[in-house]
């Protein structure tokens, strides 16, 4: 439940259209749904603007099937990430209508009837290699309301295929960058652009690579201000801060007269 529908509700209470006995119906479930193994939590799209997210790794198939129709009887948007074929399969069985994202490794269920497309995040990888990382913060952002631009193999190996998209960066209110290696993209980026920048290691790389480690201290350790980072291979989060910053009410400049020294004030 969301605060649209819940407003609804109330409104329905308050002018007779809805019976209490099922207002309260509808909210007995409200806080949380136990359904075997899990507790899923249907307040989750008031608090942070979407619904409860599967992390599908390490749960059996049953379990995510589960806790898809806990979800969906309760909504109209699901997703699901770290799945496998096996996840997509049993959450097919309680939701024809679900689709496989392969390289995001996410399964999505979007009943809306328009899908919302708010400001603008741009989703760019040093690598080739980085795109399942990439993939995944950008079907993330898309199926929480966000208009993604995704930019791939533009590393810092080859600087001149970034700056051949500076146009696009500028154009961006956050911008995910995935690499993996020695993680340079990232401050790369920051340095060019005015909007927050979230970085993302990914585990990509040879040996002293570290599985991911030698990137993420490097995008610690980054001197360009404005660069967040988030943990190795976390696109889903990653998407997720960006989508709450690009979701953010855009400043609008101020239209009152500004003091001047004339004014009294001192310079």
């Amino acid at each position: 439940m969301n605060l649209e529908s819940l407003r609804a509700l109330l409104e329905g209470v308050a002018s007779g259209d809805t019976a209490v006995g099922d207002a309260l119906t509808s909210l007995e479930r409200l806080p949380f749904g136990d359904v075997s193994d899990a507790k899923v939590d249907h307040h989750r799209e008031m608090r942070c603007g979407f619904p409860e997210v599967i992390f599908c790794q390490g749960k059996t198939p049953e379990q995510v099937r589960s806790v898809s129709r806990e979800l969906l009887d309760h909504g109209d948007v699901l997703l699901a990430t770290r799945a496998d074929a096996t996840h997509f399969q049993a959450i097919a069985q309680v939701a024809p209508d679900a689709h496989f994202y392969e390289r995001a490794s996410a399964v999505v269920v979007d009943r809306r009837e328009t899908r919302p497309e708010h400001g603008h995040i741009v989703v760019a990888t040093g690598g080739t290699a980085d795109i399942p990382v990439a993939e995944e913060a950008a079907v993330t952002a898309e199926i929480m309301g966000n208009r993604v631009t995704r930019v791939f193999d533009v590393g810092v190996a080859g600087v001149h295929r970034l700056l051949a998209h500076q146009d696009v960066l500028r154009s961006a209110r956050v911008i995910i960058t995935v690499a993996g290696m020695e993680g340079a993209l990232a401050s790369l980026v920051t340095g060019l652009v005015s909007c927050p920048v979230i970085g993302v290691p990914t585990s990509v790389g040879y040996g002293a690579n570290f599985g991911g480690v030698a990137p993420l201290l490097t995008m610690l350790n980054s001197c360009a201000s404005g660069l967040s980072v988030v943990n190795i291979d976390n696109g889903f989060g990653a998407a997720a801060i960006a989508s709450r910053i690009n979701q953010l009410p855009a400043h609008e400049p101020s239209t009152e007269p500004q003091p001047t020294a004339e004014d009294g004030e001192s310079e």
